[in-house]
């Protein structure tokens, strides 16, 4: 059984009673609090913090509050409840902060992208847009083989800048462009847990032997860092979010124990 400390289970209440909230009773939550781009027009300061308490569905908050449920307790009691809440914040916070961040450059290519393919409209153009920006979309083929036969056809040209012009709308406004979940601040508790116990032997599913927290750690980072760098079409997880969430973590801790002969 876990041992529940009084912070991690109300942190596990709370997130649970805003998923079912979300899903039975306000149909808008998520587009009010989840974290989306600095330029979209659903952005409000507010969603650094409530994007925290949103979920995917009950397995993105399962998956979640099983980390929470697992190396939250051990550090709520080293460091108490007020402590460790100021931490797992702080975490999602800055998770966001940096999420938004890569956002913003992201955006601002695909924007750039848009401005360059409406002053030179082409089939290869429009090809190479999507292929860069929107890979997961299909049917933009057949346009871009019209236009490079036809490259003056009008309908043709303003089919093709609605087409770009709907990606960064989309991007912007669409019900899933915003961010949610715990992850940020979970990768937070995942690098204390590891700094802190750093050879605690971990049972995963995934792992046929027991692995030591501080491996774990090191390498579930090498990968959120890879699967960042070289994104795979239509994966929506927040990969940057992670390792913010985890370099705030190591921030946190080092300004905490700055000082310090015993941290705690």
């Amino acid at each position: 059984m876990f041992n529940l400390t009084p912070t991690v289970r109300n942190l596990l209440i709370a997130n649970v009673l805003v998923l079912v909230i979300g899903g039975n009773l306000v149909q808008n939550l998520t587009q009010f609090g989840a974290l989306y781009p600095v330029s979209s027009p659903y952005f409000y300061p507010w969603q650094f913090v409530t994007y925290m308490f949103l979920h995917a569905g009950w397995g993105h908050l399962i998956g979640n509050m099983f980390a929470l449920i697992s190396f939250g307790p051990m550090l709520e009691q080293r460091w108490g409840g007020q402590r460790f809440l100021i931490f797992w914040l702080v975490c999602g916070v800055g998770a966001g902060l940096l999420y938004e961040g890569v956002r913003y450059y992201e955006i601002h290519q695909i924007q750039q992208a848009a401005v360059e393919f409406a002053q030179q409209p082409s089939g290869g153009g429009l090809s190479q847009f999507f292929e860069n920006y929107a890979p997961q979309y299909s049917g933009y083929q057949t346009l871009a083989r019209a236009m490079h036969d036809d490259p003056r056809n009008a309908e043709y040209i303003d089919s093709a800048t609605k087409a770009v012009q709907g990606v960064l709308n989309e991007i912007l406004t669409s019900p899933g462009g915003g961010m949610v979940g715990a992850s940020g601040a979970v990768f937070g508790i995942l690098f204390a847990f590891a700094y802190l116990f750093p050879n605690t032997e971990l049972m995963l599913l995934f792992f046929p032997f027991p692995i030591k927290a501080k491996y774990f750690v090191f390498f579930y980072a090498l990968y959120e860092l890879y699967a960042g760098v070289h994104r795979t079409p239509g994966d929506n997880v927040a990969h940057f979010a992670h390792l913010g969430g985890l370099l705030i973590g190591f921030i946190i801790i080092k300004v905490w124990e700055r000082g310090r002969r015993q941290f705690y």
